[in-house]
């Protein structure tokens, strides 16, 4: 789920042009409406065209989109607080090799001769990073999935 986002006010200023001359209100919202984290301009102008048509009132539409968003963004806000646990852990993971060749340096075993001067090093050094990288990816791609 996406975080909603606040429009850029000279995006608004068709709507509020829109209002003060008569014109077209819902059109005005709609189109002032960003892509990603547009919903709630575009349930507003839903609402306004509602309130036009129907004689709808427009302030009790509008206090129900606004309960939405809010219940929308707090279960954003939750699902990011849930993944930031498993995101530092997988952080964490992918720095814990560099750990191990720092502890083994420090005893004196020489990890980067192994790993840089022997053909089975690059191959643990290949496998290791290729390894790594794809853990990132798939916790990247995991909690992207979930937050939507």
């Amino acid at each position: 789920m996406s975080a909603v986002a606040v429009p850029d006010p000279d995006l608004l200023r068709p709507v509020l042009a829109a209002a003060r001359d008569g014109g077209d209100v819902p059109a005005a919202l709609a189109n002032a409406a960003p892509a990603q984290g547009g919903e709630g301009l575009r349930q507003l102008a839903a609402c306004w065209q509602v309130s036009i048509t129907a004689g709808a009132g427009l302030a009790a539409l509008s206090d129900r989109v606004a309960a939405t968003l809010r219940t929308a963004q707090l279960h954003s806000q939750d699902v990011a607080a849930q993944l930031a646990g498993p995101r530092t852990t997988a952080r964490m993971l992918a720095v814990l090799p560099l750990l191990g060749l720092l502890m083994a340096a420090t005893l004196n075993m020489h990890p980067l001769h192994f790993l840089l001067g022997s053909l089975p090093g690059l191959a643990c050094l290949a496998t290791g990073i290729t390894l790594n990288a794809c853990g990132l990816w798939w916790t990247h791609r995991m909690s992207t999935q979930a937050e939507r």
